[in-house]
């Protein structure tokens, strides 16, 4: 009787039936979690990509006008911001005019309008700023667009949300200056 057992064990030990369904249950978990961290990756990046080109499709369309800015073509930058991003998160946005004083050696803000954000630019905290913004000739102005809202993964995998801020400026195109409305 024991040598019928110990020869049973050890066709047991031998057999390979069944083998790949543990294996499949072993694996199946980091396999499903790698899926899930690729989507999770590549959707972040697409997040990314689209409100930096969101910050660059705005920064075009205002260096092209010639008329004076107002509150309303503020608001529908905005609103063209968060069509172009559909983020499920909060987005903001801070459209500044900066011009450069080469007598004075410093940057000077024209005018700023921000939706979402809680502060306007202004020459106090410009001074923030000045090493990110671009070497200019004296009077040149620049269009300075500031973008943000946050990745929010759908999935848990390890990865918190991210905040996705752009900095993006540009030459007024038509005009030496995009002005604003009543200024």
């Amino acid at each position: 009787m024991l040598t019928a057992l110990a020869n049973r064990l050890g066709a047991f030990a031998r057999g390979t039936r069944g083998s790949v369904s543990v294996e499949f249950v072993l694996v199946m978990p980091f396999l499903f979690w790698a899926f899930m961290a690729s989507y999770v990756y590549f959707d972040g990046y697409r997040q990314s990509n689209t409100n930096l080109k969101a910050a660059y499709t705005i920064g075009d369309l205002i260096s092209r006008e010639t008329a004076a800015i107002d509150q309303d073509y503020v608001d529908s930058m905005y609103r063209l911001l968060q069509m172009m991003t559909r983020s499920g998160s909060e987005v903001k946005l801070r459209i500044t005019v900066v011009r450069y004083d080469e007598a004075d050696d410093r940057y000077y803000v024209d005018w700023s309008a921000a939706r979402g954000y809680a502060t306007l630019r202004t020459n106090a905290n410009l001074r923030d700023i000045e090493t990110r913004l671009p070497t200019m000739p004296d009077s040149e102005r620049v269009i300075l667009i500031e973008t943000s809202n946050t990745f929010v993964p759908l999935f848990n995998v390890g990865i918190d949300p991210i905040p996705l801020d752009n900095f993006v400026f540009t030459r007024p195109r038509f005009a030496p200056q995009v002005a604003w409305a009543g200024a």
